[in-house]
């Protein structure tokens, strides 16, 4: 890049902060911009590729103080006019370099300022971005994917990646080197994962979540039920008597491992009405409801509703 471009570029404008902007409010501005202009964020959208670097070299400027100081100098005079853009690095109109850079070329003086003159060097690939499936269990364990695609036009290729467990749904993973390709090498490979729903389980962070079904009997009059966990064997239960719908029974150890952290199973617990009783199922049912006639369980629901 020449110094003619660089001096004749408003960095505060590009980053939309005041020349007299503290550090730290460049840093505040310039981490905003980049947060919304990263590449990852915007894919194929070439136009805020370009804003996002325009970004990035306005910051690397003025991030620095010294790189600003000087930048600020040759600024202030290409807008009072006092010189051009230099020729053979000899003729200039008006001001002396001299006085402002301490004898130095101006060509040097932009050189330092973006690192050998602005020229840009081999750049690498451009990241790509795919997505795939994966089912619940897969997620909880991890799992490694075998695709088969053409990330550098020279026909499909065989791609392994590694999805370790405990992702989420939505969880992007990369493959280093599996990009476009670029003079300094190939970008990297995105992978979006989706992860289909199971019919039993879910998740809340670390934890599994399952509804149990059990028996009027059962939540009445207490049980040990088994329960089947995801990694295949089965655990046992206990319903105290009187177990309502809803509650809730924590089994230790059994959730997601992710890390150091190990989460819980997370049971809930739901009483099946029986849909139709008939003959001495319907005649004891009867002779429960006659027996706890005296019990009103709407009591303090209807002295709610009435405050």
């Amino acid at each position: 890049m020449a110094a003619k471009d660089l001096y004749e570029k408003d960095f505060y404008q590009v980053l939309g902060v005041d020349k007299k902007a503290s550090a730290d409010e460049i840093k505040k501005k310039y981490r905003s911009l980049a947060r919304d202009l990263h590449p990852d964020k915007n894919q194929g959208n070439a136009a805020l590729e370009e804003r996002f670097k325009a970004v990035s070299e306005a910051y690397d400027i003025l991030s620095d103080s010294k790189k600003r100081a000087e930048y600020d100098e040759a600024r202030s005079m290409f807008e009072r006019g006092g010189f051009r853009a230099p020729t053979g690095g000899q003729n200039f109109q008006g001001g002396d370099f001299n006085d402002i850079f301490g004898g130095g070329n101006p060509q040097d003086i932009f050189a330092n300022l973006f690192g050998g003159g602005g020229r840009r060097g081999p750049r690498k690939g451009s990241d790509l971005q795919t997505e795939s499936a994966i089912t619940f269990k897969e997620s909880v364990f991890g799992t490694t994917l075998d695709l088969k695609l053409n990330t550098d036009g020279n026909g499909p290729q065989n791609i392994s990646a590694r999805v370790p467990a405990g992702v989420n749904d939505g969880a992007k993973i990369r493959v280093k080197g599996k990009g476009a390709p670029g003079e300094a090498g190939p970008g990297d490979l995105f992978i979006q994962l989706q992860v289909k729903p199971h019919p039993i389980f879910s998740r809340k962070g670390e934890n599994l979540v399952l509804t149990l079904p059990v028996t009027f009997a059962e939540a009445a009059l207490g049980a040990d039920i088994t329960v089947p966990t995801l990694a295949g064997d089965d655990v046992t239960v206990r319903l105290a008597a009187g177990t309502p719908t809803g509650r809730v029974l924590r089994v230790k150890g059994r959730g997601i491992k992710k890390g150091a952290i190990t989460g819980d199973l997370l049971v809930t617990i739901e009483v099946q009405v029986p849909r139709k009783a008939e003959g001495k199922a319907q005649e004891a049912i009867k002779a429960f409801a006659a027996a706890t006639a005296h019990e009103d369980v709407r009591a303090e629901f209807i002295s709610k509703a009435k405050l």
